[in-house]
């Protein structure tokens, strides 16, 4: 269980849990990586007004950089170096 309340991929307020509703599948799985890259840039888009896709693809992946579910993605891992 996770003892901070939050999401360990996208960082949103669960009640309990590891993932929230968003980032998983519908059995309950933490979604593929891509797949919530896309989500998180659309949902970015929308409720930022982030100007670009590519902007909005920025600031998703390093936001996920930052999540223990994706800290350790070979994607995130070569951004880093």
């Amino acid at each position: 269980m996770n003892e901070t309340g939050t999401c360990q991929s996208c960082g949103m307020t669960i009640d309990d849990g590891t993932y929230c509703k968003y980032c998983t599948d519908e059995n309950g799985n933490l979604q593929a990586f891509e797949e919530r890259l896309d989500r998180m840039t659309q949902w970015l888009r929308r409720q930022e007004a982030v100007g670009s896709d590519e902007e909005a693809r920025a600031k998703a992946l390093s936001a996920m950089a930052e999540m223990p579910a994706w800290r350790d993605h070979p994607q995130l891992k070569a951004m880093r170096t």
